[in-house]
């Protein structure tokens, strides 16, 4: 379907007015923009394959939404366009000004609401799509923001046994990326990590939730699943780079396919896992939104109605109803020599979308890092224990000196 006009407001450059743009992804930018401001257009292939909506490339001179757009003036009521039926269908949304309108357009299916002001909009089009009952997510530990891709049993234990005698309040222990020689053979694990099945059993033994990271649907195409099995890969499409190489699909409409997947998941719940942290899930949704449910779908079918579901790099409005939580903006702290959190572009994406936070899901604003070198820690631990939602902390414990202990037992006791 084309680009058809749905609506149009006027247009007074002399009116302060504000346009809230969303992203289609978790790692996909917020836009907070004024009428006359235009949205800046993926600087390459890749970014418009990892970061935007794969295959809806933004012209110029227009703001690009996905799913929701609202305009908001001082003098007219503000207004609200969003996708109504988002497991069907999430329409793109443009604003063009024209003759001195603002004039929208969708190509496909948009509702409208109207509200007194900006954020009234924004929390009434999150009732409108509301997921139901939203559980409480426990706080917890995570390995990557300290270990990164390092991380090994060892760590995971030492961490497990910090976190019981500094008495912090964690309840989930997740280990992420890490543990697996290559994406997609999840079950051969990496000689270096150790033992994760070892990993969960301590876990579990200490009282505590035990988690693991799994990107279900991106496939390395030097792994054996890609090299033993070709077909159960999406023919003619990948997921873009990612560790130097073009990442492949898992296509999950294949049996084959499927029933690998299956088995992945239900060996994990079998060594004890029950929190599972999905990343990547954009990748499935370049198949579209029916296949994305699916595929999503065959996950909760594998892991059971109790697992945690926290997902991140997932399409925003396509995910409604198929996890527990969601990463609402980028990790806070990047991979470097010197890792330090860019506190203004988490709030940013984080605080912009708090209307999605217990109507959709749960919103993860990522963890609380409070190590001595982290020279901002007391302005990003504030924040975050303001903010709440998910609670994990993303350091090594026991180097913890006393103001970080305090900052992480700040954020972890918060409310969620």
């Amino acid at each position: 379907m084309g680009f058809a006009e749905v609506d149009a407001v006027a247009y007074d450059p002399k009116d302060p007015d504000s346009v809230y743009a969303e992203g289609w992804q978790t790692w996909s930018k917020v836009q907070v923009l004024s009428l006359g401001e235009w949205t800046a257009p993926a600087p390459d292939e890749r970014a418009q394959t990892v970061l935007f909506r794969p295959g809806k490339p933004v012209p110029a001179n227009v703001i690009q939404a996905e799913g929701v757009l609202v305009i908001g003036q001082r003098h007219s009521p503000t207004r609200a366009w969003f996708a109504p039926r988002p497991a069907r269908e999430v329409a793109t949304l443009r604003v063009e000004l024209k003759a001195g309108r603002a004039v929208v357009s969708a190509d496909g299916e948009v509702a409208r609401l109207d509200a007194p002001d900006f954020w009234s909009a924004l929390y009434a089009v999150g009732d409108r799509l509301r997921a139901g009952s939203v559980r409480t997510i426990p706080p917890g530990w995570c390995s990557w923001s300290y270990y990164f891709k390092n991380v090994t049993e060892a760590d995971v234990v030492e961490n497990v046994e910090a976190a019981r005698r500094l008495d912090l309040p964690i309840e989930v222990v997740q280990i992420d990326d890490g543990y697996e020689k290559v994406i997609g053979d999840w079950l051969d694990v990496d000689p270096r990590f150790g033992s994760l099945r070892g990993a969960a059993s301590t876990i579990r033994s200490a009282g505590m939730v035990a988690g693991v990271w799994i990107p279900p649907f991106m496939v390395d195409p030097r792994s054996e699943l890609a090299r033993k099995h070709p077909d159960w890969l999406v023919d003619g499409a990948d997921a873009g780079t990612h560790w130097d190489v073009r990442m492949r699909i898992l296509d999950v409409t294949n049996r084959g396919a499927a029933d690998y997947l299956r088995e992945v998941l239900r060996t994990f719940s079998e060594w004890g896992y029950s929190f599972f942290k999905l990343d990547f899930l954009y990748a499935l949704a370049i198949c579209g939104v029916d296949v994305y449910r699916e595929g999503m779908a065959l996950v909760r079918e594998a892991v059971g109605p109790d697992a945690i579901l926290l997902i991140g790099g997932a399409p925003l409005l396509p995910s409604i109803g198929l996890c527990d939580a969601m990463r609402v903006g980028p990790d806070v702290l990047p991979e470097t020599p010197d890792p330090q959190p860019d506190i203004d572009n988490v709030v940013l994406n984080t605080w912009s979308r708090r209307w999605m936070h217990r109507r959709l899901w749960v919103n993860d604003p990522d963890h609380v890092v409070a190590r001595s070198a982290i020279r901002e820690r007391h302005k990003l631990a504030a924040y975050l224990a303001m903010y709440g939602g998910v609670r994990f902390s993303g350091d090594r414990l026991s180097e913890l000196d006393e103001r970080g202990l305090e900052l992480t037992r700040q954020v972890l006791s918060s409310r969620a």
